[in-house]
């Protein structure tokens, strides 16, 4: 059955008292539907699992609201309102230095300031049959165009230019190819006339990247999308020769010009932002919409210095892509207050009409300042947010090779096939190639649902909230963006932090906010695997929003282009936490060591789980007891991701081993990152370091970290109704981390 149903909400993280947005889509056919906030206690509906459970939070929400559809404009461009500096364009030059992506693909605009009713004013667009073209219109006798001829090459630098002088009628257009070449086809120039009295000033907005229009709300909307890179374009308002144009290619503006100048944009100001600064005296700034990618290499990047901070000259540029998005900014349909007597948890706005369905998941956590349980689950939004709408499963020609079983296409599958607006994860690539460091959570993300067919990030960690739920322990729960903003004080208040199945994506204040936390005699159980692997920086001034660099190392989807590696919202060097000398096994004791996607295996006891510091881990479980032979992914408890101790990455020199996996397939593979060289045996057969450490060790003032190195763990506390080793085991940690005495003789 295709959905027709979506939605999103303004937050992800909300407290009692406080409000919270939602926004709805309906395709044709759904008129009216019927909205509820729920409780979600478990997600998993498959033969065997706990089933699909929630309850209905009392509310003013419950009811039934009229279906609409709203659109989605993605599209990353810049937008400069209409400034008196651009009234003065009787005559006019333009110059900017373009690396196209997809010149071949369609007509794409570098520049426009033209009224799209009128048609007056100008445009600078890049075409694949005719190179650069250059649009004029008055308004009055239509757009007249002049092209260079020749197409653009993809992913080279080209500076464009092109002049107009309404008193002489003379138009002037030219492309040339930065990079020096024996057989350059693809630099030219033209030469044309236009009537006499031709007018190029309108009052539109100027656009850099695309052509816009209003919307129905008064909103910028992008088309024709440029996808690449643009550096320092410029307009002036006389004609300037080709070296009063190379003039202004670079550094500060030429005094000599600055009174012909209307606008000139420096990139390399103001990096963290939206902002582009114009050098002009008229000073006329501009924003970005929907994210196009700073802090990468311009058209002078020498490659002498790899990070942007340092040379920000040498990366004045901006990739603007045409499937970009951040905020839909849609219409909100409905909003809850959350009632203060609400218990923490994890909730969802559920959506009903007919036979169609969707929730729109959200956290209540605690109210503000104080804890309401002894636990704390520490909900991976991150995470989400990087694997937002992952449209692996139908664009990875290997993706059945890996898992090792045919693809299941999921109705949100092909929701997002039918839908690229929707957006990419952090996973994927852009249309041109590039790959996805952005991600927002201003937008539906399909596979964040408590129905998804796939038990990956949050259906799966929905096995842990009901195991918490069905042994009726008290639990409070907080979002990764409410750690990142609020530091180890929000931690403090608990006695004991669980994590999900797989915390992949971690900022520099959350780890080092759960640093703290352990090294202050918190209780930390890590339940997941490939945990604390990439490091992520989220913008405080914009929010829902994360970047990542995949750098150097690491098993990559993409790779960021050298000089490329230092994120743009805070100037953090991207990457592997390993890489930034933080690995996991600092953190947690473990680290992500091997993949699989096929069988899950189970452990068995080393000699540190007879080590009398672990007698209370191992309580009820017998000496040759084969753990977590069962589970609701792959068949057992050690799967998907796993994690090992390796004392040379900082696992530390007192923590016990206390089992670990073995005979996993072939399917399961030794990461590259571990690697020196590639050989033959790294799969799960014959290389011994492809498997998942269960660890536990103290840490100062009574605290403690226990991990269990695989995304499986969770899948198996609900066998048997949780009557099994792998809940004892989680149920024994759980029991002696909150209890307030110290844990062990290390203080």
């Amino acid at each position: 059955m295709d959905k027709k149903i979506i939605g999103y909400a303004d937050r992800v993280s909300v407290a009692p008292g406080e409000r919270i947005r939602f926004m709805v889509s309906c395709e044709p056919g759904v008129a009216r539907y019927r909205a509820d906030i729920v409780r979600l206690l478990s997600g998993d509906a498959q033969p065997g699992g706990p089933g699909y459970r929630d309850e209905v939070l009392e509310s003013a929400v419950s009811g039934e609201y009229p279906g609409r559809h709203q659109a989605i404009h993605p599209g990353a461009c810049g937008v400069v309102a209409h400034h008196p500096a651009f009234e003065r364009l009787e005559c006019l030059s333009l110059q900017a230095m373009i690396y196209p992506t997809l010149p071949g693909a369609r007509r794409a605009c570098v520049l426009s300031k033209m009224d799209p009713a009128g048609g007056a004013g100008f445009a600078l667009w890049s075409d694949p049959h005719e190179g650069l073209v250059l649009a004029l219109g008055d308004g009055r006798d239509g757009v007249r165009e002049f092209a260079v001829g020749l197409p653009l090459i993809a992913r080279e630098w080209y500076l464009v230019q092109a002049t107009c002088d309404t008193a002489s009628g003379e138009v002037w257009v030219r492309q040339r190819l930065l990079e020096s070449y024996a057989l350059d086809g693809s630099s030219g120039e033209s030469r044309a006339r236009v009537a006499d009295g031709l007018r190029l000033a309108c009052e539109a907005p100027l656009l850099i990247a695309a052509r816009g229009r209003e919307d129905e709300r008064g909103r910028t909307v992008p088309e024709c999308v440029f996808n690449g890179r643009i550096e320092r374009p410029c307009v002036a308002s006389r004609p300037l020769d080709e070296a009063a144009l190379e003039s202004l290619r670079y550094g500060p503006l030429p005094a000599a010009l600055r009174p012909a100048v209307c606008a000139a944009w420096d990139f390399s100001k103001a990096m963290h932002g939206d902002r582009i600064v114009d050098l002009s005296p008229h000073h006329v700034d501009g924003e970005l919409l929907n994210l196009p990618v700073r802090a990468v290499r311009g058209s002078n990047w020498s490659g002498e210095e790899m990070n942007y901070r340092h040379a920000p000259e040498q990366y004045a540029a901006i990739h603007f892509l045409e499937d970009a998005p951040y905020d839909c900014a849609w219409e909100p349909d409905f909003e809850l207050v959350v009632p203060r007597a609400a218990r923490s948890g994890v909730y969802a706005a559920r959506l009903v009409s007919g036979e169609q369905e969707d929730h729109i998941p959200f956290f209540v956590r605690p109210p503000r300042g104080r804890a309401t349980a002894p636990l704390l689950l520490l909900a991976p939004t991150a995470s989400y947010m990087a694997y937002a709408n992952w449209r692996d499963g139908f664009e990875n020609e290997l993706s059945e090779l890996e898992n090792g079983r045919l693809a299941e296409v999921t109705p949100e599958d092909r929701y997002l096939n039918l839908h690229p607006e929707l957006g990419h994860s952090m996973y994927d690539h852009h249309a041109d190639g590039t790959g996805v460091c952005y991600s927002s959570r201003l937008r539906p993300i399909l596979n964040f649902r408590p129905r998804h067919g796939s038990l990956w990030q949050f259906p799966a960690d929905l096995h842990l909230v009901d195991w918490l739920e069905g042994n009726a322990i008290a639990w409070d729960v907080l979002s990764d963006e409410d750690l990142h903003a609020e530091g180890v004080e929000c931690l403090r208040r608990y006695r004991c932090v669980m994590t999900c199945t797989h915390p992949e994506y971690c900022s520099t204040p959350m780890w080092e906010a759960l640093h703290a936390y352990t090294q202050g005699g918190g209780r930390l159980m890590y339940l997941g695997g490939n945990g604390f692997y990439w490091r992520v920086a989220w913008r405080d001034d914009k929010p829902g929003v994360i970047e990542m660099r995949r750098a150097e190392d690491g098993s990559r989807s993409w790779v960021a282009e050298p000089g490329e590696y230092y994120m743009s919202f805070n100037g953090e060097y991207g990457g592997m936490w390993w890489r930034c000398g933080r690995a996991p096994q600092y953190l947690v004791g473990n680290g992500f060591i091997a993949q699989g996607f096929d069988h899950s295996s189970w452990y068995r006891r080393k000699p540190g789980s007879f080590d009398p510091r672990a007698a209370f881990i191992f309580e009820g479980i017998g000496r040759d007891e084969v753990i977590g032979d069962f589970g609701l992914i792959g068949g057992g408890a050690a799967g998907l991701e796993l994690d090992s101790a390796d004392r040379k990455y900082g696992t530390p020199p007192h923590a016990l081993t206390l089992a670990s996996s073995e005979q996993h397939t072939d399917s399961y593979l030794h990461v590259n990152e571990d690697l020196g060289h590639l050989y033959i045996a790294i799969g799960g057969r014959d290389d011994p370091a492809v498997r998942a450490d269960l660890v536990f060790f103290e840490t100062p003032k009574g605290g403690a970290v226990f991990s269990t190195g695989s995304i499986g763990w969770c899948s198996a506390l609900y066998h048997q109704r949780y009557d099994n080793n792998v809940s004892r085991i989680t149920r024994n940690v759980l029991d002696r981390f909150l209890d307030p005495a110290p844990v062990g003789p290390r203080t």
